[in-house]
């Protein structure tokens, strides 16, 4: 087994913490990490350069394993803390965007890769097939030995086939002291579901934003029209693009965004302070990273996203988990709102949305 390789290869240069978060294609190694190297889990890349840079500094050894998109959310801090301080550091990165690749939003960035790197003098090996996992601990070993910062990327064809470990996740009830709304009931509804009821409030002139990944494979599925826009990509910014529209218009915006995707964003603090009249977010909280696997995150079991959305300072929260409270949630008034929805780490099986980049665009933009 590749994963097992590859593990192996992060022992036998003496790992001492793995930095994570998860990519689609893989979730086979995220599972076996946690269960062979203590690993952490993240919500945004950027932190991760901190993290090890805090690990370095105390003579430990810590390596990244993300998706490479998230490269590009961790220049800055690579090159103004890792390369400033002269500290070592090393990325695995699931090499998005190559031949293979299915979504066209992986595409931009992630097929350029090698050549930033090369522009930032931070070293890049290909791992391609199993010949090729001894790259890793060779990179690595320079990456400490050097001071120097290094990336592999993975070819998805290295986990061709592979699966999650079996997962069994507990009850999600609990109680969220100092919150008005405290029971955080056990969640009912698939993401599927509670999108169905949301969507079955949208007018004909809302506006809708979907988050990326299931999310918006799942809104097409429920109730596509002209006015969705649905992501293909950029992680954490559903959100913010559904706020850009209400400051310009007096149209209802309806974000459906995800719980992944707030924790990693720090749009919560801009929310509170301009609260668009228009604006609502709904966060469907299946407390995991849906689109790569249903990996548990930090909301499931501990984070209260409608606390923290209150905590804030966000004027209207609202907790829904039944058809009926989305419904209600959803329903008439005007003034800015942020509803939380408890549901189920499922994923339905909706296919991938039929429409390009571009003629998500111009739909959207001819229908305004």
């Amino acid at each position: 087994m590749n994963e097992e390789a590859v593990i192996q290869q992060l022992r036998d240069s003496g790992v001492d913490l793995v930095v994570s978060l998860p990519c689609d294609k893989n979730k086979l190694l995220t599972d076996m990490l946690h269960e062979e190297i203590r690993t952490i889990d993240i919500t945004r890349e950027e932190d991760a350069v901190g993290i090890c840079a805090g690990t370095s500094l105390l003579g430990k050894r810590a390596v990244v394993s993300i998706q490479s998109s998230g490269l590009g959310n961790m220049l800055n801090a690579m090159m103004s803390l890792t390369d400033c301080f002269k500290l070592p550091f090393f990325v695995l990165a699931s090499w998005r965007g190559t031949e293979s690749e299915k979504i066209e939003a992986q595409i931009p960035f992630n097929s350029k890769i090698p050549q930033l790197l090369q522009v930032y003098g931070i070293g890049c090996s290909v791992v391609e097939t199993a010949d090729d996992i001894h790259l890793i601990g060779e990179s690595m070993r320079d990456a400490f030995d050097r001071n120097v910062m290094n990336v592999v990327l993975i070819k998805p064809e290295l986990w061709a086939g592979s699966k999650r470990l079996p997962q069994e996740y507990p009850s999600r009830a609990r109680v969220t002291p100092g919150f008005d709304s405290r029971d955080f009931p056990e969640p009912v509804l698939t993401r599927l579901e509670a999108i169905r009821e949301v969507m079955s409030t949208i007018g004909d002139d809302d506006l809708v934003v979907s988050n990326i990944g299931v999310p918006s494979k799942e809104t097409y599925a429920s109730r596509d029209r002209p006015l969705n826009f649905y992501m293909l990509g950029s992680y954490t910014q559903a959100t913010p693009i559904g706020l850009g529209m209400s400051l310009v218009s007096d149209r209802r915006v309806v974000v459906i965004d995800g719980d992944g995707s707030l924790l990693g964003s720090s749009v919560f603090p801009v929310l509170a302070a301009l609260r668009p009249s228009n604006l609502t977010v709904v966060c469907v909280d299946n407390g995991a990273f849906g689109s790569t696997g249903n990996q548990v995150n930090q909301a499931y079991g501990c984070v209260d996203l409608a606390a923290v959305a209150s905590a804030f300072g966000l004027p209207d929260v609202r907790r829904a988990h039944t058809p009926e409270g989305i419904r209600s949630a959803l329903d008439g008034g005007d003034g800015f709102r942020f509803i939380h929805v408890p549901i189920k780490a499922f994923n339905s099986d909706s296919p991938n949305i039929p429409l390009t980049a571009a003629q998500i665009r111009d739909r959207f933009m001819s229908a305004l």
